[in-house]
């Protein structure tokens, strides 16, 4: 298993970045796929997670600013985050709960998303 964030970086409050989310085999269609993010001394916790059936969810914190999305033929999936905050300063993460279970808890080296005030 291979799971592959990128996209992170360090943003004005306001701002917008897009991360990026590679992963081998077909996990996408076996599993969907998800962000997660962890911020310094917090736990991880779920932003947004994109079904197999193309269904979204959304954290609270981030409905309306965030996007998740799918890329077929790149075999991608992305986050669109819109209108930064600081405390969206975070390591961003993709997995779902199926992966997760079915690798024992495997997660990527996640991406680093500073925002400024």
């Amino acid at each position: 298993v291979q799971l592959v964030e990128s996209g992170g970086g360090l943003v004005q409050s306001g701002g917008s970045l897009t991360l990026s989310c590679a992963a081998s085999g077909n996990i996408f269609n076996l599993y969907g796929m998800g962000w997660y993010r962890r911020a310094p001394g917090k736990q991880r916790e779920l932003v947004a997670i994109l079904t197999t059936s193309g269904s979204t969810t959304y954290a609270d914190s981030v409905k309306g600013r965030f996007t998740i999305s799918r890329d077929n033929a790149k075999n991608l999936v992305y986050l669109q985050m819109n209108g930064l905050k600081p405390e969206d300063t975070a390591t961003y993460y993709c997995n779902t709960p199926g992966l997760m279970s079915a690798t024992g808890g495997f997660w990527g080296r996640g991406t680093q998303v500073t925002v400024s005030s």
